[in-house]
């Protein structure tokens, strides 16, 4: 059962992009979502663009129509009824896939291939798919156990970043590293810098490539000790002499690329390590050694998505700053321009960095003083 009445305040319809298709953005004026006695609804601040948009957006890979965007935090406006601990007006991060907790994919940890966390809970209208290039989203009950109240002094925008790093130090998680060894982090856009910022809080010496020069600057400023271009062609030499001819203790690679997967096999030590992130479009293939495997013991691991039980220690390193996510925002767009974000998100040049949608530039939250930065 939906709530049917409305608190004052909460219009009747909302603004939304809906995908229609392949490259087909359209804004759309469709109704307010109405939530369940044990569900919320979240007007909407701020919205990362993430490259799985991206993706499903060009290249068509979920049937229409859709309003994408899971990058999200907001204020809450309306409590259902029977929903206690949450109260109109706080500031929240939203968390849009939760695990069941009993499945067999959960009791093995593997709580992103869990059928009920592939079950998206936040919602602006038709298919949940995240919600957040809408006004308004609902917060499924399922969802509630990942809503994070964001600190008086921090700001939305930090708050919608908390998604994004979660998948990132999920993914540090899963490498076995040990204090002083040295990781290379191949690709330097917003995810691989996040990936340097962590790994050197975790007190492992970073190195860092990228095609672009100034996002090798940025790396330096995140606690990469050692940066190359991507595609100079002494690299691997370089990797050797870095880590005195033994091979890096483990290759990060978050740009997809069939070859750069097959070289950074080669890149790392004996027993070492080689994470895929970020190669989410399926039938790339790349040719490995599997003597590389067998003998050598090299591992090839991957990690997708976020985790819900590491939520609290993400929420502490982004309001701390001790990851300061301000600085890889470098582009933000008013809702209505919600296509050109996915555009300048898509296209990897100088300057360009993480892109964001904030509801915020064309109609500001009353009362949420967020100096409404300009994209």
């Amino acid at each position: 059962m939906r709530a049917s009445n409305r608190p004052a305040g909460i219009p009747k319809t909302m603004r939304a992009v809906v995908y229609r298709g392949p490259n087909d953005l359209r804004i759309e004026q469709l109704p307010v979502p109405r939530i369940g006695p044990n569900e919320l609804l979240v007007r909407v601040g701020v919205c990362g663009v993430c490259p799985t948009d991206i993706k499903k957006v060009v290249h068509g890979t979920v049937a229409p129509p859709r309003i994408f965007g899971h990058e999200t935090a907001g204020v809450i406006v309306q409590v259902g009824s029977r929903l206690r601990g949450f109260k109109v007006g706080e500031r929240v991060a939203l968390h849009h896939h939760v695990p069941c907790m009993r499945c067999h994919m959960c009791r093995h940890g593997a709580f992103a291939q869990c059928p009920t966390y592939k079950r998206t809970g936040v919602t602006a209208g038709f298919e949940p798919a995240g919600g957040g290039y809408a006004e308004y989203v609902r917060v499924m009950s399922i969802a509630l156990p990942g809503v994070v109240r964001i600190p008086k002094r921090n700001s939305l925008l930090e708050g919608a970043m908390l998604e994004p790093v979660n998948t990132v130090l999920k993914a540090v998680k899963r490498l076995r590293l040990l204090k002083g060894d040295r990781v290379l982090v191949v690709g330097q856009g917003p995810i691989g810098l996040m990936f340097t910022r962590l790994l050197a809080l975790s007190e492992v010496e970073v190195g860092a490539s990228d095609l672009i020069p100034d996002r090798l600057v940025r790396a330096r400023s995140f606690g990469a000790t050692r940066v190359w271009l991507g595609d100079d062609p002494a690299l691997a030499e370089k990797i050797l002499q870095w880590t005195r001819g033994r091979g890096a203790d483990a290759v990060v690679l978050t740009a997809p690329s069939e070859r750069v997967a097959c070289e950074a096999v080669g890149w790392v030590r004996g027993a070492g390590q080689v994470m895929v992130f970020g190669n989410t479009k399926r039938g790339a293939l790349a040719e490995v050694d599997l003597a590389s495997v067998c003998v050598d013991e090299k591992d090839l691991i991957g990690s997708y998505s976020s985790d819900i039980l590491i939520q609290d220690e993400v929420a502490q390193l982004v309001f701390s700053r001790k990851l300061d996510v301000r600085s890889l925002v470098t582009h933000q767009y008013p809702l209505t321009q919600t296509a050109s974000a996915i555009t300048q998100a898509s296209q990897p040049r100088p300057g360009t960095l993480k892109v964001v949608v904030n509801h915020q530039i064309e109609a500001p939250i009353a009362g949420f003083d967020e100096n409404n930065p300009k994209k």
